[in-house]
């Protein structure tokens, strides 16, 4: 069957590496259109290398490109504040929008915890970077867990793979990250924290997650666990567990006192992550950026597979 087309609104590192990764591995898609603001952009140079169209006019330039009534499927690698305006423009011409900021105006998905559920959403969020990291493993606990009372997060990044556009978007990551931990993990508080780390040489992407249940012992939730990184690393092979999954049970002689929430009596359980990025475009150590890239393009694949479906149903 005919592939669906897409388009790229950001010519910069992640949108970079979201269409070498569409082009290198074709599936569904066919990637018709990329779209910056910078003429001089790599991006679009690299696009247009590849025989893609391009047009450093953004979103008003997208639609007058030839290509664009085509469009099924577009995805939005700039700021949480331009996809706004981008939202709105496209949901007006029955494109779909897979977003990569944390602007949050659709569902949140995060392909092995929720990716079938939103199928048929205008507009799919994909988190952030430490999101699509760590959502997964709240998730991992709270699937065989009666109560996650609270999940906390902390994302360190190579500070060499956040460009201006991660910078700028730094409240929004925090904000957007805890509620999907909630939403999507499943955690009645999520709490998020990013660090940009400035070491030479740069780092790979690190993550330290922490959950507070009930009703699941140690091996249950090291299993959940081993099952969860194993979906993982069929879109991201370089995700691993850095180390054993650490467990501290709190009974009623040694209650958890936490500020603002009470006492808490069951597991914490650390998870020590990394991941490390396919060098598809950027250096391995940006797998804050490759997690994020690789998730939009198996999420934009289900959605490319809905609509070639129905276009064969009609």
């Amino acid at each position: 069957m005919t592939p669906v087309k897409a388009a790229i609104i950001g010519s910069g590192n992640i949108g970079t590496d979201l269409m070498m990764k569409m082009i290198k591995y074709p599936q569904n898609m066919e990637l018709a259109a990329v779209v910056g603001i910078d003429p001089d952009s790599e991006g679009l140079a690299m696009a247009r290398e590849h025989g893609i169209a391009t047009t450093h006019e953004g979103i008003d330039g997208l639609r007058k490109l030839p290509c664009y009534p085509e469009i099924g499927i577009a995805f939005d690698a700039t700021s949480a504040y331009a996809h706004k305006v981008h939202d709105e423009a496209l949901r007006a011409d029955g494109i779909q929008v897979v977003d990569l900021t944390p602007a949050a105006i659709g569902p949140f998905t995060v392909p092995p915890v929720n990716m079938g559920a939103n199928l048929d959403a205008p507009n799919v969020n994909m988190v952030t970077c430490g999101g699509q990291a760590t959502i997964p493993m709240v998730a991992a606990v709270s699937r065989v867990s009666s109560r996650v009372p609270y999940a906390e997060i902390v994302a360190s990044v190579s500070s060499r793979s956040a460009g201006p556009g991660t910078r700028a978007n730094i409240d929004e990551f925090t904000r957007t990250t805890a509620n999907a931990i909630e939403k999507v993990g499943g955690a009645e508080k999520g709490k998020a924290i990013i660090i940009l780390n400035p070491a030479e040489p740069p780092m790979i992407m690190r993550d330290t997650v922490f959950t507070l249940s009930e009703g699941a012992d140690e091996d249950t939730i090291r299993q959940s666990v081993k099952d969860m990184v194993a979906e993982v690393q069929k879109y991201v092979p370089g995700y691993r567990l850095k180390q054993e999954v650490q467990f501290e049970r709190f009974g009623d002689n040694n209650k958890l006192k936490i500020p603002g929430r009470g006492e808490f009596t069951g597991l914490k359980t650390m998870i020590m992550l990394e991941v490390e990025g396919a060098g598809d475009y950027l250096p391995s150590y940006s797998g804050n950026l490759d997690i994020m890239t690789a998730a939009a393009k198996a999420t934009g694949e289900l959605l490319a597979e809905r609509r070639m479906a129905a276009r064969e149903n009609a």
